[in-house]
């Protein structure tokens, strides 16, 4: 285990979000020394995200709680395209209207989990479309595509099981991780963003905006992934036999929402209340500890908190 020396790291390493860093060291001493603007990128693909994105959420949460500056950056550019990382088709491509309606919607989510405001560690939320929707192609492949190496793009995993598979990526998604990369550069220059987190699937997408903002800023940026969250019976986190747990109240009622916290396996409690609570520590290791019939205690102490983060007291207490 990393011994870090910064409140931002040894919180995400204590708490378990931690799969991969790229220079830890440096993004250590960096987190020490200043204020770390740091984003991740949701696609409006729906009118609310899923639990499915609650870590990514909680990761943006913590990095607030640690005194640094969340940016939540909305893909109004990218959703017009679609990531193909590990999906096996291409995604239904969406009106520009449906997607500024998903953005307003999500955004809700957000001002649950975050502080929004114009002070130095204030969330801002950005809209990859204020840069994306203006290039000029034959201008971007020749400042920002002379960067890319078509080998090298072939070798990374989301686009290598796609194409062993013999399925079909289209050229408009091929681009998307050179979309992606350009994003962090973007958001560099922009934001004096220095932090790009995500799940562990986007790793090589955020290796390739670290080097693509290298090589034209100049700019020493970093990367964080998080762990692929399975359940202990190994299904992924936040599919159930009805369908996707949804944040928003409109797509899911705040029962529901409990009830699907209330029902986490045994193993997983500890680990859940870790990630997606605000728990202290010592107090979590209590619950975690506990067996039998009283490790029901624990579950609903796990969704009264879950559920009152994402749909207030109320819900909860309801």
């Amino acid at each position: 285990m990393t011994e870090y020396r910064s409140d931002l790291l040894r919180l995400l390493d204590e708490r378990g979000y931690i799969h991969q860093v790229t220079d830890g060291a440096a993004l250590d001493a960096l987190a020490l020394s200043s204020v770390i603007p740091g984003y991740i990128g949701f696609d409006p693909t729906a009118p609310s995200l899923h639990v499915g994105s609650l870590v990514q959420i909680m990761l943006l949460r913590r990095l607030q709680q640690a005194g640094h500056k969340p940016i939540v950056l909305m893909g109004g550019g990218t959703g017009k395209i679609g990531d193909p990382s590990f999906k096996d088709e291409a995604r239904k491509l969406m009106t520009t209207e449906t997607i500024a309606a998903n953005v307003a919607s999500i955004k809700r989510i957000f001002e649950r989990f975050l502080t929004f405001g114009d002070g130095p560690t204030d969330a801002v939320m950005v809209d990859n479309a204020d840069w994306l929707d203006t290039l000029e192609y034959i201008p971007f492949l020749r400042e920002v595509g002379q960067h890319f190496s078509i080998n090298r793009m072939l070798s990374f995993d989301s686009v290598k099981l796609r194409l062993d598979r013999e399925q079909s990526l289209s050229f408009l998604e091929f681009n998307y991780m050179i979309l992606q990369a350009y994003d962090f550069m973007e958001l560099a220059k922009r934001r004096q963003c220095r932090l790009q987190m995500g799940g562990s699937d986007q790793w090589g997408n955020i290796v390739n905006g670290i080097e693509l903002s290298r090589r034209m800023l100049g700019t020493e940026v970093f990367g964080v992934t998080t762990p692929l969250i399975t359940t202990a019976d190994g299904g992924k986190m936040g599919k159930t036999m009805s369908g996707a747990v949804w944040l928003n109240e409109e797509s899911l009622p705040a029962y529901d929402y409990w009830q699907f916290w209330r029902n986490s396996h045994d193993k997983d409690v500890g680990r859940f209340l870790r990630l997606f609570t605000d728990l202290p520590l010592d107090e979590i290791a209590r619950l975690e500890a506990l067996e039998g019939q009283e490790i029901n205690q624990a579950k609903i102490v796990l969704a009264n908190e879950a559920t009152a983060m994402c749909r207030g007291a109320d819900a909860a207490a309801a």
